[in-house]
């Protein structure tokens, strides 16, 4: 079964398998009372909720589970990291009785298992514009694994590389304690590497440690909110035409760049595109939101290079 997927004017219209897009009411429930929290990336321009803050832990790396309520909502990992205290949370919908996993930034929630329609679209909306043959793929961002976990399904996939600044993230992966976890961490094609994709993309060495100068077929990014909205102001230099062109270099001809976004599809960026790569589209996915009541939408831009 598939969801239509309308577009925007100007983009494609694809079809989202409807298991990509989760269920149930994006609301986090716990012991300490239940609100309506958007657990995708909550801008600071964006209209927000109050969510109670969690006792400060006493020993870094210990779960924390509520034990008034402990099938209901758990922390299963917290530590400092320069970006801010990250945590990984794990709590019982109550309307679908699933586990949802979320993950939180300082007082910021960075994703959720509840929607994931756009990470998945940007694995198979970029590999399928990579055209035939053995792929060498690079993923921006491991977060909870779902865009690592799609492209490792599609068996064209060679060998990927999985950089994420956060080494917190890669254990998580690594132990377990996400449920994508074993398949991603496990499956012998990926390798996880902590570092700074952005730092990587513009380095000589690029995004293999091992092999420097490497290039690849496909490069999935799924870090910032978006290229207008990042999440850090260094990060904002790599969507101007000089450090995509960089990022074309890493590509091999008819190599492929496709970006999630959590906006509509930006003009401003779509002329940088243009101005870099021969070819570019910018697709609109379209899943139902609950908590709004009605749908949301994320944008994969998707560019590649000139064929050889």
């Amino acid at each position: 079964m598939t969801v239509p997927v309308p577009a925007a004017a100007g983009s494609a219209t694809i079809a989202v398998p409807a298991d990509a897009l989760g269920s149930g009411p994006a609301v986090r429930t716990s012991a300490f009372g239940a609100d309506d929290q958007p657990v995708r990336r909550t801008l600071a321009a964006r209209p927000s909720w109050p969510v109670p803050p969690l006792p400060t832990p006493t020993h870094h790396h210990i779960p924390r589970t509520d034990t008034r309520m402990s099938t209901r909502f758990e922390e299963l990992d917290w530590r400092p990291t320069p970006m801010g205290e990250i945590s990984l949370r794990r709590r019982r919908d109550p309307s679908s009785g699933e586990d949802v996993h979320e993950v939180k930034l300082g007082d910021e929630f960075l994703m959720s298992s509840m929607f994931t329609a756009g990470e998945v679209a940007l694995a198979e909306l970029g590999l399928a514009a990579a055209g035939g043959g053995e792929l060498d793929v690079v993923v921006g961002g491991l977060g909870l694994g779902y865009t690592a976990e799609a492209a490792l399904r599609d068996d064209r996939v060679r060998a990927m590389v999985v950089v994420d600044a956060l080494d917190a993230v890669i254990d998580w992966h690594r132990r377990g304690l996400v449920p994508l976890g074993p398949k991603v961490a496990g499956d012998a094609r990926c390798r996880l590497v902590q570092g700074s994709f952005f730092a990587m993309a513009e380095d000589e060495v690029g995004f293999d440690p091992d092999a420097a100068g490497r290039r690849f077929h496909a490069v999935l990014l799924d870090i910032d909110h978006s290229p207008q909205h990042v999440l850090h102001p260094a990060h904002a230099a790599f969507y101007e035409p000089a450090g995509l062109r960089r990022l074309a270099d890493r590509l091999h001809p008819g190599g492929v760049f496709a970006l999630w976004s959590n906006d509509p599809p930006e003009a401003w960026f779509e002329t940088v595109l243009a101005e870099v790569f021969p070819e570019s589209r910018s697709h609109v996915v379209t899943f139902d939101n609950p908590l709004q009541g009605g749908t949301s939408t994320n944008t994969v831009y998707v560019a590649r290079t000139a064929a050889g």
